[in-house]
């Protein structure tokens, strides 16, 4: 009887051992994770708000930045007049820098006080996605990780979404 309680309580020791050495190690490895993924994060959300504050003030500095020069962007704007949205609308890379440098000129399409909500999905080593609110509507990216720097690949918007 005295044996199977003396293996029974080393039994319970050594698992509670490797019990507590495993949720130190996880601990350790996802606070590394973590650190590592929150330094990509704010690479990516930073990359999204120099794409929407470049359109906002009118910096396209901002969007040579953040934008990959292969980008490729597609838009669907809502007409109010014709009730409708037309679609597919295409962007590449030099046409949004000439869309920032203009858009906002005279201040009157954004202000300091304009949506730009910004949620990051997810980050991955060298993909993330994300979403983007603001004046005109929603953006939504896919961003690469290049040359050890966040630029924004793809981006799909469409105007603010009308009521149905």
């Amino acid at each position: 009887m005295k044996t199977t309680k003396s293996i029974l309580l080393g039994t319970l020791l050594v698992a509670t051992f490797f019990f507590v050495s495993c949720e130190k190690e996880k601990k350790e490895n996802t606070h590394h994770a973590v650190k590592w993924n929150q330094i990509d994060y704010d690479a990516v959300k930073a990359a999204i708000s120099d794409y929407v504050e470049g359109i906002y003030l009118v910096d396209s500095t901002r969007i040579e930045r953040s934008v990959d020069t292969t980008l490729r962007k597609i838009g669907y704007w809502y007409n109010p007049n014709e009730k409708s949205y037309r679609d597919n609308l295409p962007m590449n890379y030099n046409q949004l820098v000439s869309l920032a440098a203009r858009w906002n000129k005279d201040g009157s399409r954004a202000n300091e006080s304009s949506v730009k909500k910004i949620e990051v999905y997810d980050v991955n080593t060298k993909t993330a996605s994300a979403k983007l609110t603001a004046s005109w509507g929603v953006d939504y990216f896919h961003l690469a990780k290049v040359n050890n720097q966040w630029k924004i690949m793809n981006v799909i918007w469409q105007s603010i979404p009308e009521e149905k």
